[in-house]
């Protein structure tokens, strides 16, 4: 039986852990959802988003992260599924604009309140759970929605900007949460995920901050592939953070580009793949901006968030 659902249904709740431009994202939110509801300064993924579950007045809720911006036609959405939505996570789209990638990565996302109590994910996983350890979308039934209703602006920082391309760097390299185990492992992953990455390694100097977002991802690859970092830190913000503040001492805006090029060339050699030593400059960020076409969403329901 279909079952009609109306997002204006379901509770808004804005999630913000320390993005800089987390406050002017709320106001923003506000001005279109004066209802929205907060949660702010959560450590963990996991219990940030338990602790939305329980501010949660309704059976689902809906999570815009601190780095999104809503299209204001989101909350007017109605759609029929056919599908039993208990155990589902709702997935729109978002528009990166560093690179202008359009895909599920911090996107808007409907949940299911009582799953997410119950569920144990990041920080708070099984230590047997493997596939858990980093990530929602190996336990979790992924509904994708057509469309894209939102902006990711994590670029309004460095730091924002290079822990951005750091966890995408690192998770776009993983095979089901796990670290392939041979360079021919990793070049036969999932060809969307790999021309994502790929992605991520050369676009984004036109915008402010995007050579951290791309360093960052060649930083995040270069030592999960590269080195034997434990690659399940990506999780842990303190942990980004003391890398983030190890990383600024030695590079700035002055030697950036140059760091990433001795990078670019270090995963060319090792990794044999498809990139250049320097990334795209500014016309050339913009022209593949004008010019690349994301891959077409359908709706469907999948078990791998990242493969969309």
């Amino acid at each position: 039986m279909s079952k009609k659902f109306k997002v204006i249904d379901y509770d808004i709740i804005y999630l913000s852990y320390d993005e800089p431009n987390a406050e002017k994202n709320y106001a923003d939110l506000c001005s279109k959802i004066p209802w929205a509801k907060r949660v702010h300064g959560v450590k963990g993924s996991d219990a940030a988003h338990k602790a939305c579950a329980e501010i949660s007045e309704t059976d689902r809720f809906i999570t815009v992260d601190g780095d999104n911006i809503i299209n204001k036609n989101f909350i007017n959405q109605v759609h029929d599924f056919n599908e039993d939505l208990e155990h589902c996570v709702i997935s729109w789209a978002a528009e990166n604009q560093i690179n202008g990638l359009i895909y599920g990565n911090g996107g808007i996302k409907c949940w299911p309140k009582q799953y997410v109590l119950n569920m144990k994910t990041h920080e708070n996983s099984d230590p047997d759970n493997i596939h858990a350890q980093i990530e929602f979308c190996w336990d979790t039934r992924y509904i994708q929605m057509e469309g894209c209703f939102s902006t990711i602006a994590n670029n309004a920082s460095s730091k924002q900007a290079w822990r951005a391309g750091f966890r995408e760097g690192v998770k776009m390299s993983l095979d089901r949460g796990l670290k392939p185990k041979t360079v021919d492992d990793f070049l036969n992953l999932h060809w969307k995920n790999l021309q994502r990455l790929y992605i991520w390694l050369m676009v984004g100097a036109d915008v402010a901050n995007g050579l951290w977002a791309i360093y960052g991802a060649r930083a995040g690859l270069f030592k999960t592939m590269l080195t034997d970092w434990d690659y399940i830190n990506v999780r842990d913000f303190d942990w980004l953070e003391e890398e983030y503040n190890k990383t600024i001492k030695k590079i700035n805006n002055d030697n950036i580009y140059e760091e990433i090029k001795t990078l670019g060339k270090a995963l060319q050699t090792e990794l044999n793949i498809p990139i250049a030593d320097n990334p795209l400059d500014c016309k050339q960020s913009l022209f593949f901006k004008k010019t690349y076409q994301n891959p077409a969403r359908t709706k469907n329901i999948l078990m791998a968030k990242e493969i969309e």
